[in-house]
């Protein structure tokens, strides 16, 4: 005669059972994809104007602004960028850049396999024309994507201990190293492909912000999750540790649904730590608020049958409703 606790035990290796052949076949289906992607020609043209501004002379400036002509505003005479030639800092800066970049073989690859990626999910879209440049070292420039033309600071990825960078608050320097090149580019994507927000409450907030890390899942799947939020590996593992608690702060004071702007300051906008104002405030990165509306979203994709740009056409209200959210404990 069995005892209930041999249909306990039966219920339980089925239930293994189930999840090891659901997740086996969910990685089929990814890598099915994943050679379809594979196969998708993206034509990628990439410029290497830091290189050729490098090189060039002073008589070199009319062949420069006939063939760039987006990077050679017309109120500017030549003698500026005879200057810009001539100058030492601008030196250094183009000689850190080749030094870090050389031939852009890895950064080519990624770039390529990222137009790939877009798409399969977004077969209309064209691939614009990639230009590269070394100039000012402006880090919130990093990434200018335009209709037709993709521009890469290369100056503003040298490694967060760069000495140009030495002045720049540590939370912002060490984004500004090439491995989070390519999530970047996708950040800039992301501004023509996901709505902004109607509402003005935290939770569409959170979860506009879901949807771009979400949308870095499936056009970047290589890279590492604290990649694509722009953590250390140490940060998004406090991020991991702490959810449960981090949900729970957003319940108890009931944030979802606020209209509080300052709540964006506090959990949303880069910044060294997330303001909860509590006494391990200096422990947690910045931004959590975008890292949990991630997770909600995460949540939804895996509790409903929609694709990609259904996903990220629907209300926050919605996806948080049939996400079926729980926090990792």
């Amino acid at each position: 005669m069995k005892h209930l606790g041999d249909y306990f035990a039966m219920g339980k290796y089925f239930f293994v059972f189930s999840f090891g052949f659901l997740f086996i076949l969910g990685c089929q289906r990814t890598d099915k994809v994943e050679k379809e992607i594979a196969q998708i020609d993206t034509n990628m043209q990439i410029s290497r104007f830091d290189r050729e501004f490098a090189k060039a002379k002073p008589e070199d400036i009319p062949r420069l602004k006939q063939k760039y002509p987006y990077l050679f505003p017309s109120q500017y005479a030549d003698s500026v960028w005879v200057a810009k030639i001539k100058d030492t800092i601008q030196i250094e800066l183009s000689a850190e850049a080749e030094n870090q970049f050389g031939n852009l073989g890895e950064e080519s690859s990624k770039l390529d396999l990222l137009f790939k990626h877009i798409l399969y999910y977004f077969p209309d879209y064209e691939i614009p024309k990639v230009v590269t440049l070394a100039s000012d070292v402006d880090y919130n420039n990093k990434i200018v994507l335009a209709d037709t033309l993709l521009l890469i600071n290369l100056d503003n990825y040298l490694g967060k201990e760069h000495k140009f960078y030495s002045g720049i608050q540590n939370y912002i320097a060490s984004g500004l190293d090439k491995r989070f090149m390519i999530s970047d580019v996708v950040s800039a994507f992301a501004q023509k492909v996901v709505p902004l927000p109607h509402n003005r409450n935290f939770l569409s907030q959170i979860i506009y912000y879901g949807k771009i890390l979400y949308l870095k899942d499936k056009l970047i799947p290589q890279d590492t999750d604290a990649q694509k939020i722009g953590y250390e590996p140490d940060q998004l593992a406090w991020a991991q540790a702490n959810e449960e608690q981090i949900w729970r702060y957003f319940i108890e004071r009931e944030l979802l649904y606020s209209t509080d702007q300052k709540l964006r300051q506090r959990f949303l906008d880069p910044a060294p730590f997330t303001k909860f104002g509590l006494e391990l405030d200096n422990e947690s990165p910045g931004g959590l608020g975008r890292y949990m509306g991630w997770q909600i979203v995460r949540s939804f994709m895996k509790n409903n049958d929609v694709s990609l740009q259904q996903m990220l056409s629907l209300p926050a209200d919605e996806i948080f409703k049939k996400s079926n959210y729980k926090p990792k404990k």
